[in-house]
């Protein structure tokens, strides 16, 4: 469970109203993160609640930190669908604005 500030607001991974993880693909040696292009980078997005979007990044590099920042509902959307996540209803009216 992780604990971050954005701005004025502290947010918990565990006081989240809904979750999703990164999709991942596999390249013959290695997972690699459908988000973030990357072995190493990732996240996950989480859903206040209150409703706010949140994703939260970590690395595997060493000495780096985990953060987290606020989503847009634009944004959110075109991340779950990237994912490979059935928009929330919330959201449902954004799948046309953000998929082509």
């Amino acid at each position: 469970m992780s604990t971050y500030r954005i701005y004025d607001t502290v947010v918990k991974s565990e006081n989240a109203s809904q979750s999703w993880e990164e999709a991942t693909r596999f390249d013959g040696s290695n997972r690699i993160s459908i988000p973030t292009g990357s072995q190493w980078n990732h996240q996950n997005l989480y859903r206040s609640k209150k409703g706010r979007y949140w994703l939260e990044s970590w690395s595997q590099w060493q000495g780096s930190t985990p953060h987290a920042e606020w989503m847009s509902d634009k944004a959110a959307a075109a991340w779950l669908l990237q994912n490979g996540h059935e928009l929330p209803e919330d959201l449902a009216e954004l799948a046309q604005e953000v998929s082509e």
